[in-house]
């Protein structure tokens, strides 16, 4: 068993880190919340009075961060105060640009590193389900491999660094564009008099067939687990959507590939989340595009 430093015990950080404890891992955490602290207590992981404590005696540090700047801001002084050797897990959803200067970094100071976002949302971090889609080294990745399957269920190696989080970006991309073309073929239905049953019985074994409706259905009743039948509490929310979708123009625009439908997926969840949507699950756009006229 190993012993892991965790930074970031929000929402999917928090049962990331229990399941690790779950397992055997020594877990040692660090949060600026006293509220996540406390969660992350009371899920069996101990916690450090600082980010530089938690770390300090670990083999393996995890981050969970909010975006790009809170792990380059934060690595500097996680990277003074782990051992030599140190495998870094960046578990964050940032831009390709700062994961590789958190590799380059990570590099520099003396240790390993990878970066492995997730995909699966707080229902998969809480339940040990998540995809793991990671880049790095071959040696870090085999480290990493034992450690990343006590919170999910299919780890992948997507090549060099920065690979994962270019896997992420493009993954959510895809998942926003198809849950905004679901959304609207139910609220067209519903114009034409079909009901919801009837059109997810047919696209559901039909060409029309995705996650965002078989897994993630934004009407009530077809998918019982689904946002849409808990008044669209957030299992991914709007905010994070815009988000990973920003992330994609961001790349997109660098890389220099055409990406209308996934700009125009952009500006939609801008206008949903500009309406005072973020907290919705990111398949509440449907209640907004109702009202579109």
């Amino acid at each position: 068993m190993a012993k892991i430093g965790f930074i970031g015990l929000g929402n999917m950080g928090a049962p990331m880190a229990a399941n690790l404890a779950k397992a055997g891992h020594a877990v040692i955490g660090f949060d600026l919340s006293p509220a996540a602290l406390e969660a992350a207590r009371a899920k069996g992981v101990a916690i450090a009075a600082t980010a530089a404590e938690a770390v300090a005696d670990a083999e393996i540090v995890v981050t969970m961060l909010p975006s790009g700047k809170h792990v380059m801001a934060v690595t500097p002084e996680l990277f003074a105060a782990a051992q030599p050797g140190t495998l870094f897990i960046d578990s964050s959803t940032i831009d390709v640009a700062s994961a590789r200067a958190f590799h380059d970094a990570a590099v520099a100071a003396g240790h390993a590193s990878l970066d492995a976002p997730v995909s699966g949302g707080v229902g998969g971090a809480e339940a040990a389900t998540l995809t793991f889609m990671c880049g790095g080294a071959a040696a870090a990745f085999a480290t990493a491999e034992p450690i990343l399957a006590a919170m999910g269920k299919k780890i992948v190696h997507c090549g060099e660094a920065g690979a994962g989080q270019a896997a992420k970006i493009c993954n959510n991309m895809i998942l926003g564009i198809s849950m905004i073309g679901v959304c609207e073929a139910f609220v067209l239905a519903e114009k034409l008099g079909l009901s919801h049953q009837a059109l997810y019985d047919v696209a559901s074994t039909s060409s029309g067939q995705c996650w965002s409706l078989t897994t993630y259905c934004p009407v009530p009743g077809p998918v019982p687990a689904s946002p849409a039948n808990r008044d669209y509490r957030p299992g991914f929310s709007a905010a994070l959507m815009l988000k990973d979708l920003k992330l994609s123009q961001e790349a997109a625009e660098q890389a220099g590939a055409p990406t209308a439908l996934g700009a125009a997926a952009t500006a939609l969840y801008a206008a949903f989340e500009a309406d005072g949507h973020a907290g919705k699950d990111f398949s509440g756009i449907i209640e907004w595009v109702r009202t579109r006229t």
